[in-house]
């Protein structure tokens, strides 16, 4: 289904991996392999991954220090899989205000601390549409190297995460809205990584 998306739309896809046993089949049909926060501290399959040529997206696991993130993606480039990307997606802390605590330091730090790429993910480290598009934008202005927003054209009968999807249009003004802001810090913004993701 996953391939279908990729033929009719021509965007690229990203799922997630869930087990050793499926790598060599995620990694034949995605063009990138996701590890999901759950399985950051996977180091089995962090390692099979890392044996496999496809970049992976890693997403921070929701109470791991970022010693620990950055420690966890050494377990993928040891395998001698150089396409890391690291995806901050919120950590689990007291605040009961959105579903995770978007730590939007860790984009700097990140760069400072390796050369690997940082995604922000503003739909799960809030967990709320609304707050999506000014995370998206204050993502931008800190450094963020990419964007992992959930849409929906129609979050309220989404039967996933709807309450944290946007919809086409309110992703078309986060696009409009990134471009200024990062041309305001001498950056530039580019559609070309767009993908498909499940």
């Amino acid at each position: 289904l996953l391939a279908a998306a990729r033929d009719a739309t021509g965007l690229p896809v990203v799922t997630e991996v869930l087990t050793n046993s499926d790598v060599e089949m995620v990694s034949a049909y995605a063009d990138c392999v996701q590890i999901g926060t759950r399985n950051c501290q996977n180091f089995k399959l962090l390692e099979a991954v890392g044996r496999q040529p496809k970049p992976v997206l890693l997403k921070r696991g929701m109470a791991m220090t970022l010693d620990e993130y950055l420690q966890a993606a050494e377990y993928i480039l040891s395998m001698g899989n150089p396409n890391v990307i690291l995806c901050e997606r919120g950590i689990r802390t007291f605040e009961d205000h959105t579903r995770n605590t978007l730590s939007l330091s860790a984009v700097p730090e990140l760069h400072y601390r390796t050369h690997l790429p940082v995604v922000i993910d503003p739909s799960h480290g809030t967990g709320v549409a609304r707050l999506v598009p000014d995370m998206a934008r204050a993502a931008v202005a800190a450094g963020a190297d990419g964007l992992a927003i959930e849409m929906h054209p129609d979050p309220e009968h989404a039967l996933t995460d709807g309450a944290q999807s946007v919809t086409p249009k309110v992703l078309a003004d986060i696009v409009r809205s990134a471009h200024r802001v990062a041309e305001a810090i001498d950056r530039c913004v580019t559609l070309e990584g767009a993908a498909v993701s499940a």
